[in-house]
């Protein structure tokens, strides 16, 4: 017979496998940034600076969807609210 506790650290360990999922997002976002960076900076090479700059900045967001993600699946795992 499953106890509640046992219920609720197995359901928690599903949540986390699904927060991780986030980090989907932030890969192809990333991704996406770079390949454009690149072909902006072959079009024109001057602006190099400002590209790079906006990408890493844009980059730099993305990956805190990926960070939030992080964080609730180690809060469900390790520091559990509802046990």
């Amino acid at each position: 017979m499953i106890t509640g506790i046992e219920l609720i650290k197995a359901c928690s360990a599903i949540g986390a496998g699904l927060a991780m999922i986030a980090g989907i997002g932030p890969g192809i976002g990333q991704g996406y940034a770079a390949g454009k960076g690149a072909e902006a900076v072959g079009r024109q090479p001057e602006a190099q600076g400002d590209v790079t700059r906006t990408m890493l900045l844009g980059a730099a967001v993305a990956e805190t969807t990926g960070i939030y993600g992080l964080i609730v699946a180690m809060i469900l795992l390790f520091a559990n609210p509802f046990i």
